[in-house]
């Protein structure tokens, strides 16, 4: 028995020590590819993540963002184009009619101070058609006013009076045109804003009575669409009243001085003694 106990005590420690180092061995490669299983993610995220996210950033951004055109177009589309169509039609056509008579009006705006000195030096040196060559030589409502008071000088002070006054009120008339057209679409965008929200709630109400509950969703769209075109068309009133203003406030200087070059004129002309000749 005691060699049957020693016999397989020393076969034990003897497979004790032979399987040892392979186990150790097994160990050591178990761990390292642990290691290098672990390395490895570790290695792609570090790497991978800094990379990645930016450049999805940079690539979203300029998506998210959108310039002044886009945001009008998407507003006009969203208001409808029916009733969005025809306040644009008003803000073109009123802009067409403001350019024409900021360009005519500056064309007829005449320094008078010049032209009274120059029509005074011709009248002492050649004359009443000296001077009436000054007036043709001249352009503006200014100048036409002139001519046909000198034109009418013989026949007195009442008549060029007369011929100045006549001839004025056809001048205030080629000034004062279009300006009517410009308050019409003044008045005619904000109405038909107007007329596109009334509108536009009807369908929302009809949308709400379809759906057969009141739904945030149904209820903010269609409001929204509906103010929309409001919006647009008091934007537009704003824009066309600015320039009415200031074509109001041009004609009447330019009829003031009409009115005092038209006195300056007669006075001169009596004081020269020639409205008898």
């Amino acid at each position: 028995m005691k060699k049957l106990f020693t016999l397989l005590t020393v076969v034990g420690v003897l497979s004790f020590g032979a399987f040892n180092p392979i186990y150790a061995q097994d160990a050591e490669e178990a761990t390292e590819e642990m290691v290098d299983g672990e390395e490895a993610p570790v290695e792609e995220v570090v790497e991978e993540a800094p990379i990645e996210a930016p450049a999805e950033n940079v690539a979203d951004a300029p998506a998210d963002e959108k310039s002044f055109t886009q945001v009008i177009k998407q507003k006009f589309i969203e208001g409808g184009p029916e009733f969005m169509g025809i306040v644009l039609v008003c803000l073109i056509l009123g802009l067409a009619i403001v350019i024409e008579r900021i360009i005519y009006l500056n064309m007829a705006t005449t320094n008078t101070d010049k032209l009274l000195a120059n029509i005074e030096s011709a009248l002492n040196s050649g004359g009443v058609e000296a001077a009436k060559e000054v007036c043709r030589d001249t352009k503006g409502p200014v100048a036409s006013i002139f001519y046909q008071g000198l034109d009418r000088s013989h026949e007195g002070v009442d008549m060029v009076e007369k011929s100045i006054v006549s001839y004025g009120g056809v001048q205030m008339g080629l000034l004062e045109k279009g300006i009517s057209w410009i308050s019409l679409f003044i008045a005619l965008a904000p109405m038909l804003g107007f007329m596109g929200t009334v509108i536009g709630m009807i369908g929302a109400f009809d949308a709400i009575a379809a759906a057969g509950d009141i739904s945030p969703v149904v209820v903010a769209t269609g409001i929204k669409v509906a103010l929309l075109t409001t919006v647009f068309g008091l934007i537009v009133a704003i824009i066309l009243q600015v320039f009415y203003n200031y074509i109001v406030a041009k004609v009447d200087s330019i009829v003031n001085d009409m009115e005092n070059a038209s006195i300056s004129l007669i006075d001169m002309l009596v004081k020269n003694d020639l409205t008898n000749k």
